[in-house]
């Protein structure tokens, strides 16, 4: 398929970019790496009369590391995640998870700023940082302002992000305990069936805090603070297990797809998110 005709913009800062979302409002869209957007609109999905192209707008690239305080730029890609060495130290889940999204290809071109602001339940950062509890920096035409990953997404590619609005960088903790990102998928490259963001702290033997989402199971990404408070206090038995699993199916709504059939989501989910709680309490 070929998209629609469209007017392409390349501003070069992010004044330029502001000015023409302000001008054109939802008839514009942002382009980062474009393997989300750029698919939609040759399927005739995404009508888009104005592409707003970010290639050429500094700053939006870097990689921060300040104490325990993470920054990423939005235009930071999957393979910057991978290859920044201390990033990987402070923060393994986040290569973890990378190295699952798709193919070396993509990953170099996919950004966490269009993975995370598209608003695709497939994607899988989107999930992580629920789980990581980050918040996501949006500049508008009133300035500047910060959402909570776990605020951000309201339904299927609807967030909290305002149409005049562009997500400049993502903002988190350096996470603490064990971690583990798990994904069940039909074949290298696809979405998740069913994906899992874990991170456990362990202290005497017991949890004390746990954090818990999954992704492609609803509509949006699902942190649920019940599955991870069904950990909390316990050694991370089976027990507690199948009670973080069963708290994590009261809270995902799976519909059925060319990926199976609602049964079949939820066994998996089970399945993928006992995976992800034993391998992330191992290495607490």
């Amino acid at each position: 398929m070929i998209p629609a005709a469209f007017e392409y913009h390349r501003p070069k800062d992010l004044a330029g970019v502001l000015s023409i979302l302000e001008e054109h409002g939802d008839d514009a869209r942002v382009l980062a790496g474009g393997h989300s957007l750029i698919p939609m609109m040759k399927l005739r999905m995404a009508d888009v009369p104005h592409l707003i192209d970010l290639q050429n707008i500094e700053g939006l690239d870097g990689i921060e590391i300040d104490g325990d305080t993470i920054r990423l730029g939005a235009m930071v890609t999957q393979s910057d995640l991978i290859d920044n060495a201390a990033l990987s130290e402070i923060a393994p889940i986040l290569k973890e998870a990378a190295l699952q999204i798709a193919d070396p290809q993509v990953r170099y071109m996919g950004t966490i700023g269009g993975n995370v602001a598209n608003g695709d339940p497939g994607n899988d950062m989107p999930g992580l940082m629920q789980c990581l509890d980050a918040t996501f920096s949006l500049l508008g035409p009133d300035g500047s302002r910060d959402v909570e990953a776990r605020e951000f997404y309201e339904a299927a590619y609807m967030t909290a992000r305002e149409d005049e609005e562009i997500l400049t960088g993502v903002t988190l903790s350096a996470p603490k305990g064990g971690y583990a990102y798990e994904k069940q998928k039909r074949k290298i490259g696809d979405y998740a069936t069913a994906a899992a963001a874990v991170q456990i702290v362990k202290e005497n033997g017991a949890c004390v805090s746990a954090s818990i989402a999954m992704t492609n199971l609803s509509d949006t990404p699902v942190y649920s603070e019940a599955a991870g408070n069904a950990l909390v206090g316990t050694a991370v038995d089976d027990a507690a297990i199948k009670a973080a699993v069963a708290a994590m199916l009261q809270d995902i709504d799976p519909t059925e797809d060319n990926r199976g059939p609602v049964a079949f989501k939820k066994h998996v989910a089970g399945v993928i998110l006992q995976r992800a709680i034993s391998r992330a309490w191992s290495r607490a």
